[in-house]
């Protein structure tokens, strides 16, 4: 393809506007590795591969827009925090960031347990054999319906998330004959998100059952009245995309005091504790996360400290990684279509995908890479706001990155770290047709999740 010189947007630092982006990289063609997952590489061509396959071949088979897992990435970072915390500790995915009956089977290989968050998530899990004990079952309203399955089909905890829920399964356990295994949920007045956290005040919230005002205590004493109910523990969840222990520190220290609360009142010692997940990912070469090793040997130290300063045996611990595991793992593939420089400011470089695939950049301000994948390039960089098709001004995919000058249409860019809540978001808005997400390991490429069809939407539409 002809790439026939356009004007263009700012390319030199000097002259760039303020915006969401650090100095453009040293080399646009080197894939930075902390935000790839770990087969991607780029052959003699220049073209980008993952398991061995170029994006050009996956592009002609599966079409874009589309997601690329690196199976063989997602089931190593399994591995590495089941090995992290070992046998003494349980290490739940989170399905809510990405689920479907492959990940599913893939946790179960993997020795990773599942928690889920409706009625849906635990069909999938069920469907594709995730023993039921080996379930937690999350929400802050779940319906009677889903408390019941839930029951009936032995999940190991369900996380109680209100007083009210309490009873709720309570009654419904015990309408069964059953005695169900539960966590209560406490929000414990710490928001931690990146590097920062704020250590008070913070009840002002749908999730759990607030510390402040004695209500997680209260909860405590009137699940451990119900003979419907085993109490086996606090949990706990303070943010997300989490980079410092700090955080986690201080929550940990708030839901010891409660399990010596509990002792002292009760004369029972809760033997387990979860602190949740929201640890974060590389979505740019800024970012730095820790390593699930790291994770666990501070909140085993953590854990550990505070419970020896409280006398109390230390409890077994849980964690649910989500976007830890799987966001590293899969890129968004898109071609270019419109590219619309605006002279003094960027380049408007259109994808055939957008807000519809991802919603995180108009939700939440999130920021992501992107690089150029079908070839390398010598031109130098220029600033791009990557958007997509859809009529909104905020259907922005990338806010702020560089792109070789000499980007053009039909040219294959790619969005890394786009495993988490990218398709479990997804939607069809201006009847957009959802897009497929394959899994890709060692020289093999299958669908997974497949591409929604005109004749999904119309099946839906009964008018």
């Amino acid at each position: 393809m002809s790439r026939s010189a356009h004007p263009a947007g700012p390319r030199h630092a000097d002259v760039l506007p303020e915006g969401h982006y650090s100095a453009p990289p040293a080399d646009l063609n080197v894939l930075d590795p902390k935000v790839w997952s770990r087969t991607v590489t780029r052959d003699e061509r220049g073209v980008t591969t993952v398991g061995g396959i170029g994006v050009d071949a996956l592009a002609e088979e599966f079409g874009t827009p589309a997601y690329f897992l690196d199976e063989s990435d997602f089931r190593a970072r399994c591995r590495a925090w089941a090995e992290a915390f070992g046998k003494d500790a349980d290490v739940f995915y989170a399905g809510k960031a990405f689920l479907s009956r492959a990940i599913v089977r893939w946790l179960k290989e993997e020795g990773l347990n599942l928690d889920v968050c409706s009625g849906g998530e635990l069909t999938t899990a069920l469907s594709a054999g995730m023993p039921a004990e080996r379930i937690a079952f999350h929400g802050n309203n779940k319906s009677e319906e889903e408390i019941r399955t839930a029951v009936e089909v032995g999940v190991g905890r369900i996380v109680l998330d209100s007083f009210q829920e309490i009873v709720r399964v309570a009654h419904v356990a015990q309408s069964l004959g059953k005695r169900q295994r539960v966590q209560i949920r406490v929000t414990v007045g710490v928001e931690a998100h990146t590097h920062e956290f704020i250590a008070t005040a913070h009840e002002d919230q749908k999730f759990g059952i607030a510390l402040a005002g004695g209500q997680a205590a209260e909860a405590v004493r009137r699940a451990l009245k119900l003979d419907g109910l085993e109490l086996i523990g606090i949990h706990s969840h303070i943010g997300s995309q989490i980079f410092d222990m700090a955080g986690f520190e201080v929550s940990a220290r708030r839901v010891v005091q409660l399990l010596a609360e509990v002792r002292d009142e009760h004369g029972v010692e809760l033997p387990e504790i979860d602190l949740g997940g929201g640890l974060g990912i590389a979505y740019t070469s800024d970012d730095d996360p820790r390593e699930p090793h790291e994770i666990a040997k501070a909140l085993n130290e953590i854990v550990a400290r505070e419970c020896e300063a409280a006398g109390l045996a230390t409890p077994r611990i849980s964690v649910e990684p989500g976007r830890a595991i799987v966001g590293p793992t899969a890129f968004t593939l898109y071609r270019v279509g419109t590219i619309k420089p605006l002279e003094g400011l960027r380049t408007y470089v259109s994808v055939d995908g957008g807000m519809s695939d991802n919603i995180r950049t108009a939700l939440y301000d999130a920021e992501y890479s992107v690089s150029l994948v079908s070839r390398t390039s010598e031109a130098e960089p220029m600033l791009v706001r990557v958007v997509g098709k859809h009529c909104e001004s905020g259907d922005i995919v990338v806010r702020d990155a560089f792109l070789p000058a000499d980007v053009a249409p039909g040219d294959l860019i790619a969005v890394p770290a786009t495993g988490a809540y990218c398709r479990s978001m997804a939607s069809n808005y201006n009847h957009a047709l959802r897009p497929p997400v394959v899994a890709v390991r060692d020289g093999e490429a299958r669908v997974i999740v497949r591409r929604e069809t005109e004749e999904d939407l119309l099946r839906l539409d009964v008018g």
